[in-house]
């Protein structure tokens, strides 16, 4: 039962998804929607995730495949693959939708989905987030959710290393 949930949130396509959003939108539901590589899933990204699933009635997480994190972060990343990474992300409870996408950004995959609220970590500003643009266009709002201080995969990647 629970592989079949966690199957289920996970989508293949950009339109595949679309279509599910405006099956949700139809019935009133805010859809809320963030980015990221979510490498190693730690405490931040649980507090970030909860916090933003807060703003709507269905959370999206447009994850970064494994050639897009390695251009972000460098060749020694990700450290968990992209249907790992993906796989965790949907077996949470307040996750309603994961996506994997390979572009620079996720500004195509906003566009096609057009989520009610964008989010986005403490380290951005509303100018500076990818899509805000589109969503505002939209009648939407864009959203920025503080960091829990003392919590990052850089942090846990650096600490694994000095031991």
């Amino acid at each position: 039962m629970w592989q079949s949930i966690i199957n289920e949130k996970n989508f293949d396509s950009y339109d595949q998804l679309a279509k599910q959003v405006m099956k949700w939108q139809i019935h009133n539901e805010k859809v809320v929607f963030t980015n990221g590589c979510f490498d190693i899933l730690h405490l931040g990204h649980l507090d970030y995730l909860s916090k933003a699933a807060d703003l709507g009635d269905r959370l999206i997480i447009g994850v970064n495949t494994d050639a897009s994190v390695s251009a972000l972060k460098g060749p020694s990343r990700p450290i968990i693959d992209e249907v790992t990474r993906a796989t965790k992300l949907a077996s949470l409870l307040f996750v309603d939708a994961v996506v994997l996408f390979g572009e620079e950004t996720p500004l195509t995959l906003i566009q096609t989905v057009k989520p009610d609220v964008l989010v986005k970590g403490g380290d951005y500003t509303i100018d500076t987030i990818v899509g805000a643009d589109s969503v505002l266009a939209n009648g939407g709002s864009v959203e920025v959710i503080p960091f829990l201080p003392g919590h990052s995969t850089t942090a846990i990647v650096d600490k694994i290393k000095a031991e």
